[in-house]
């Protein structure tokens, strides 16, 4: 982006043509990144065959979630050390975490790390049979992320760029905010937009909501740029946008003043508002827990209060092939205090109904642990069979879906794949799993959940948890 210069010249002294300052004036505006894929879908350039191709949710029942937060444990949490705990297959694998705890639902047991969680078990419902076979980072991230296996044909987009362009295409969000929001960075192992193209990309908030200022990259102006400086830059943008009139009928500029348009209204109104944590009360703010991944979770809440379809919450720091224990006694209760946080306020305002929380990494780790050097007391990867926990939106609380064996190494009963999750999360958000996605390539049809290859298998829809 070339830099802004009240002469009107650009970085290497020239002077700037109508066209190249009409490039560079939205980001010299606001001396960020706000680009076109943000606020494309919403000016309404989406294409007519796009937003034709959709297929209506016919007989599929009534909606019950509006929007979802996934709780993304990048890198992959120990099943056993979080919320499948076996004390009872001894110090090889349970470590020195021996003393699990009993939750507010009879029979549920959880680590002894999240006693916060424990007291809100009759929120949120544990699949503890995930399975999906896949060990790498990339492609467990990309399988848990899509709800598919991938293939040489099309690289899926993953759920909440699928969720972005159903509920634009479809009407149900027309918000200034982004409709996909990641907090506070994009997962980074594939392209979370997949064939959907960059529109429909997470929008990464960079900064830290933690900080005494959380600067929103593209969204927030920065504090320097003061309201008369602002003013001065858009009436030169008017001024210029008077200029050239053999191109009055230009349709990119008609364009680009739309965009303009709604980023000034955005950054103006409802992004510094949503994002200003500063206005929630202090003894809430500690709740969460003053650390990144707590207040991820309360901007994540103010998020889907305005309606945002899809926000990711990122919490890295799972890989833990080296001391585990050590990485689970700093993550653990950070982790609790978010999370328990999160769903006691979403359900204090009446909002969990409405709001599916997904909490999940792309695998677990190995049951037994690696005591030998250079591990000292580590855990690799493991995708056989891990955790993940649903609530609200439909989904039941106080349950129990599925089981490992007495060591977590097998699944024992129910066994839950990751495109099982995600049909049923699509389903509870009036998504139809085999409706159509545009197909950049053509011919046979993309599907929302697309068909499985010959022989894998499914355990289908999760009807035991919806309510």
């Amino acid at each position: 982006m070339a830099k802004w210069n009240e002469n009107w010249m650009d970085a290497n002294g020239e002077g700037l043509s109508r066209r190249g300052f009409l490039g560079v004036g939205l980001g010299a505006l606001a001396g960020l990144t706000l680009g076109r894929r943000l606020i494309l879908p919403a000016v309404g350039q989406v294409t007519a065959e796009e937003a034709t191709s959709a297929t209506a949710p016919a007989a599929l029942p009534a909606a019950r979630a509006k929007s979802v937060i996934l709780l993304w444990m990048g890198g992959g949490p120990s099943h056993l050390d979080t919320f499948d705990p076996k004390p009872e297959a001894g110090d090889a694998y349970c470590g020195p975490l021996k003393k699990p705890l009993e939750t507010n639902v009879a029979g549920i047991r959880i680590s002894e790390l999240l006693p916060l969680l424990a007291k809100q078990a009759d929120k949120y419902s544990i699949i503890r049979s995930m399975t999906h076979d896949n060990n790498g980072h990339e492609t467990a991230t990309y399988i848990m992320q899509t709800g598919t296996l991938p293939s040489s044909d099309l690289s899926y987009p993953a759920m909440g760029a699928v969720t972005a362009y159903e509920f634009q295409t479809g009407g149900r969000y027309t918000g200034l905010l982004p409709p996909y929001i990641s907090l506070t960075n994009s997962l980074g192992r594939f392209s979370e937009a997949g064939f959907l193209g960059p529109n429909y990309q997470s929008f990464a908030t960079g900064g830290d909501p933690a900080a005494k200022e959380f600067n929103v990259q593209g969204l927030v102006l920065p504090r320097e740029l003061t309201d008369q400086r602002v003013k001065n830059r858009m009436d030169m943008l008017q001024a210029v946008n008077t200029l050239g009139l053999r191109e009055k009928n230009d349709p990119d500029l008609g364009v680009m003043n739309e965009y303009q348009r709604r980023a000034w209204e955005l950054m103006q109104g409802e992004a510094p508002q949503v994002f200003n944590l500063a206005t929630e009360p202090e003894e809430l703010r500690k709740k969460y827990g003053m650390n990144k991944f707590g207040q991820s979770c309360l901007a994540a809440r103010r998020l889907v209060e305005k309606g945002v379809p899809f926000v990711t919450v990122n919490m890295g720091g799972w890989d833990t092939h080296k001391e585990n224990f050590e990485a689970m006694r700093r993550l653990l209760p950070v982790l609790d205090g978010g999370f328990a946080t999160l769903l006691e306020d979403l359900a204090g305002r009446g909002l969990l109904e409405s709001t599916i929380v997904v909490w999940t990494g792309e695998f677990g780790r190995t049951p037994k642990i690696e005591r030998e050097a250079p591990w000292n007391g580590g855990r690799s990867h493991y995708g056989t069979v891990f955790s993940v926990v649903v609530a609200g939106g439909g989904f039941k609380g106080g349950r129990v879906l599925g089981a490992s064996d007495e060591k977590g190494e097998k699944v024992k009963e129910r066994p839950v794949y990751p495109w099982d999750l995600s049909a049923t999360i699509y389903q509870l958000l009036g998504i139809d799993p085999n409706g159509k996605l545009p197909n950049p390539q053509g011919g046979m049809a993309a599907r929302v959940t697309p068909a499985l290859p010959p022989k894998t298998k499914s355990g289908g829809l999760l009807k035991e948890l919806v309510a």
